[in-house]
């Protein structure tokens, strides 16, 4: 069978309430994402509780620090044995090394390059020029050559960081399902600005799709999950 590319944020406040809807939607994804809300809510204790559905967990937790501290907190999520933990690529080389070598054997340790939340403006307030199209590809190229395993972008760079990095894995989060017309839906990006859906992602080449509202918020997230599943 092939192997299911989705991967369900579970961006609820609630641990009873994520945990009820990852055994719900569980056959129709194929892994977990659980963020930095949810690690500062429930720590360890709720990523095991969350491990015991059965699921890979990808932890994004997006660690951002000195290479030591950085190193010591991948050390401390050994025992959670998580699938995929995020890191900055911002944090620079030396850090990425580190935290790649401290990970566990099974783990993939994957550099966010831009947050999707943010556009041309935005980098230019914090004192980077040019488009975060092409801040994306420089992270990604100084993730790769740390001896990352992959990268988080948007579904508009991933197809560019392909070609430069043939055999990476990268996770594009930030997808809204098609309406009707195969494009995303105007009103239901919410505070996302750069997204595409999950099928064009896919074929653009992402290893793993990040889904949250879409299906934690719909009404019935078992057909939500089920649709988007459909169109890959």
């Amino acid at each position: 069978m092939h192997h299911n590319p989705l991967f369900l944020a579970l961006d609820l406040p609630r641990l009873d309430a994520a945990e009820a809807l990852a055994r719900k939607v569980k056959s129709h994804i194929g892994g977990l994402k659980l963020g930095l809300e949810f690690f500062c809510a429930h720590g360890h204790h709720g990523v095991h509780e969350i491990a015991k559905i059965g699921l890979p967990l990808f932890l994004d937790l997006k660690l951002h620090d000195i290479p030591n501290t950085v190193a010591a907190a991948m050390q401390a999520i050994h025992v959670l044995e998580p699938s995929i933990v995020t890191i900055h690529a911002a944090g620079g080389r030396a850090m990425m090394e580190d935290a790649k070598a401290a990970a566990g054997e099974h783990c993939k340790v994957v550099a966010v390059t831009v947050l999707t939340s943010l556009d041309d403006g935005d980098l230019a307030a914090t004192g980077i020029s040019g488009t975060p199209h092409a801040q994306a590809l420089r992270l990604a190229e100084l993730a790769h050559s740390a001896g990352l395993d992959g990268i988080v972008c948007s579904g508009h760079e991933v197809g560019d960081v392909r070609r430069q990095w043939k055999d990476g894995f990268f996770i594009v989060p930030g997808l809204r399902p098609a309406e009707g017309n195969g494009k995303p839906n105007g009103h239901a990006h919410g505070d996302q600005k750069r997204t595409v859906t999950p099928r064009e992602a896919r074929d653009a080449g992402a290893s793993v799709l990040v889904i949250g509202r879409p299906i934690s918020r719909a009404e019935d997230p078992i057909a939500a999950a089920r649709a988007i599943e459909a169109t890959l």
